[in-house]
C-alpha cells in the first residue's frame, strides 16, 4: 500500500489511519509547488486578475489559522485523529508526482493501490504507468463540488446538504474518476477555510480504509451520479471578504 503526499497535517491524519490497517504502508511525499508556478498556470486558464485575487485570498487566510486553533482542536479530538507525523512508517521523497522518480519508487514499493491525499494532478501519461489502483481523497462531494474549496463553496452557495467529501478514482480529468464512497458532513457555524479541509478529511478516514481494502481485494464499485458537475477554484479575494463580511461564510 502507499500514499502520495505533499507534507501536512491532514495528509498525516490519513496515513495514521491507514497504516493500522496496512502495516506495510510506505509515504511518498513530493515537494510543494512554487506559488510562482501555481500562479502562472491559474493566469493562464482564468486571468492574471482572477489568479492574483485568488492568490490574496491564500496569503491573507493564512494568518486566519492561529484564530482557529480551537476548533480545529476540536474536530481532531471528535474523531480521535492524529495528525503527528509517525517516524517508524517509511517515507520516500520525489521532487514531483509527475517526475521519473515517482514512477521509481512506484515500480520498487509495487503497492496494491494507491491514495493521493493533497498532491498535484497527475498527468495522463504518469496514471497510464501505475498498475495498480489509483485512488483519491477528495474535500468535497463530486461531481458538484470538483476542485477547490469544496466545502466552502457548498456553503457560499447555501448547499450545506453537499459538504463532504468524496474518495473516487483517479482519471486524467480534474476530480472526474468514478466516486466510490461520500461522506456529507454538517460544519459548525465556527468552521472557516481553514478548518473545512481539516473536518472533511478526519471524519472520512473510515471510508478512506474502506475504499482502499475494496481496491486491494478487488472489490472496487464505482457510483452512477446523474448531478451536474462543475470545477471550482480558491475564491478571489473580494469574494471571499464579501461572504465572509455578508454572511458569516469565511
Amino acid at each position: 500500500m502507499a500514499i502520495l503526499v505533499q507534507p501536512g497535517p491532514n495528509p498525516e491524519i490519513v496515513i495514521n489511519a491507514v497504516k493500522a490497517a496496512f502495516p506495510n504502508l510506505v509515504v511518498i511525499e513530493e515537494e510543494p509547488e512554487s506559488k510562482a508556478l501555481f500562479i502562472r498556470r491559474r493566469a493562464k486558464k482564468l486571468g492574471w486578475i482572477q489568479a492574483l485575487g485568488q492568490l490574496a485570498t491564500m496569503v491573507i487566510s493564512k494568518y486566519g489559522k492561529r484564530f482557529t486553533t480551537k476548533r480545529a482542536a476540536e474536530i481532531i479530538d471528535t474523531f480521535g485523529a492524529d495528525p503527528s507525523p509517525d517516524p517508524a512508517v517509511r517515507r520516500v521523497a520525489v521532487p514531483s508526482a509527475n517526475s521519473p522518480a515517482f514512477l521509481a519508487a512506484i515500480a520498487e514499493i509495487r503497492p496494491a493501490a494507491l491514495l493521493l491525499v493533497s498532491t498535484r494532478m497527475l498527468k495522463a501519461d504518469t496514471l497510464a504507468a501505475i498498475p495498480c489502483p489509483v485512488l483519491n481523497l477528495h474535500a468535497g462531494i463530486n461531481p458538484q463540488y470538483r476542485g477547490l474549496q469544496g466545502g466552502y463553496w457548498s456553503r457560499v452557495r447555501s448547499d450545506e446538504a453537499n459538504f463532504g467529501t468524496t474518495i473516487h478514482l483517479v482519471d486524467a480529468g480534474v476530480d472526474t474518476g468514478g466516486v466510490l464512497h461520500q461522506l456529507r458532513i454538517k460544519p459548525s457555524k465556527r468552521d472557516t477555510m481553514h478548518t473545512y479541509p481539516l473536518l472533511q478529511t478526519a471524519a472520512a478516514t473510515g471510508l478512506v480504509v474502506q475504499a482502499l481494502d475494496e481496491a486491494v481485494t478487488g472489490n472496487l464499485k464505482p457510483l452512477k451520479i446523474a448531478e451536474p458537475s462543475r470545477q471550482w477554484y480558491h475564491p478571489p479575494i473580494w469574494t471571499w471578504l464579501w461572504n465572509g463580511v455578508t454572511r458569516g461564510i469565511w
